[in-house]
């Protein structure tokens, strides 16, 4: 199979994931959750993220985020989001669906919403024709390939507590934004004000699963419930609880991020070189965002499958993996340099 650029979701899985769950398919093991495997994942994660964590393995992203804001509204409620999020662009409206919250999104030029974007949803609290904003989420890394500082991130907590609305992140790709920030994951997660987390694994080296990462447990009194009915339940949990165990072991999930990561600054780096090409994004994880002639588009996907990203414009979007190569990149510049 070709190589490319397409998502980080393309690439394999990490030997030492596949080892994992090789290791874990010898003999029998309560199923559900009741494994020795799961409750020490969950160990594990508290041990990231703080004793009071409440941890909940789902199948996959989209799952994960209508786990989360299902736990956290009502089908009165509204969820306030950026125009690019995740949950309003790419997840076929699942979180509307299951939920009832209605999504408002919030216009932005780099992925990340701010204060002043979000305060013209606060409105309308106690009037029953409105719907009540009770959450607001954000993408860690966000999906323009931004990440979120501390400040920005303790900014918009504070917003929401001092409203009393609770506050989401998306970490599909938090691996990759703890090594762009340099900080560990709990400095602009718990310790920033998020309420709950969507704690992901797959874009970085794992088969399948995410996490749902409750910091207040008086917020996930009803969530096991609502797992189940999201049919997000997982009865040979301990497969999933063998891959998070090996992508905390040895830091597994900051060598795989930090290799994405450099590999998307090559790309960028070489990307400069082309004046045919224009970056429309700061690339600060493993993200590179272009504006591209539109004649060699289709040409370049024949070789190097990747996705383009806003027609109108000719912009595409190339990602980087936890086994991306540099030969990958100088092979891909090269041809785009024999084209333009």
């Amino acid at each position: 199979m070709k190589r490319g650029f397409a998502s980080d979701n393309n690439s394999g899985i990490h030997p030492e994931i596949l080892a994992a769950l090789s290791a874990a398919n010898e003999g029998h093991a309560v199923g559900y959750g009741g494994d020795q495997l799961t409750g020490m994942a969950v160990d594990r994660f508290r041990k990231e993220f703080g004793d009071e964590t409440d941890v909940y393995f789902v199948f996959n992203g989209t799952g994960a985020n209508v786990l989360a804001l299902s736990t956290l509204t009502h089908s009165f409620h509204s969820v306030i989001c950026s125009e690019t999020a995740h949950i309003q662009v790419d997840e076929c409206g699942a979180p509307e669906k299951f939920t009832g919250s209605k999504l408002l999104p919030v216009e932005t030029n780099r992925g990340k919403i701010t204060p002043q974007g979000i305060a013209k949803y606060l409105h309308g609290f106690d009037f029953e024709h409105h719907s009540q904003p009770k959450v607001i989420s954000i993408s860690q890394v966000t999906e323009l390939g931004t990440v979120y500082s501390i400040d920005e991130i303790k900014a918009i907590t504070s917003l929401a507590h001092q409203y009393g609305l609770f506050v989401h992140m998306d970490g599909a790709r938090l691996a990759n934004a703890a090594v762009a920030l340099d900080l560990p994951f709990r400095a602009f997660t718990v310790d920033a004000g998020i309420d709950v987390l969507s704690f992901g694994g797959t874009k970085n080296g794992m088969m399948q699963g995410e996490a749902v990462l409750f910091f207040n447990p008086e917020l996930s009194k009803n969530a096991k419930y609502i797992r189940k009915q999201s049919m997000q339940l997982y009865s040979k949990m301990r497969f999933v609880s063998a891959q998070f165990l090996a992508y905390f072991s040895n830091e597994l999930w900051k060598r795989n991020a930090s290799h994405s990561n450099r590999m998307a600054r090559l790309l960028e780096q070489e990307i400069r070189r082309i004046p045919a090409i224009q970056l429309t994004q700061e690339v600060e994880a493993n993200g590179v965002f272009a504006i591209v002639p539109p004649e060699i588009i289709p040409r370049l996907q024949e070789k190097y499958f990747f996705y383009l990203w806003d027609e109108h414009r000719s912009e595409v979007r190339w990602m980087t993996s936890f086994d991306t190569r540099e030969e990958d990149i100088y092979n891909f510049t090269a041809l785009i340099k024999s084209m333009v």
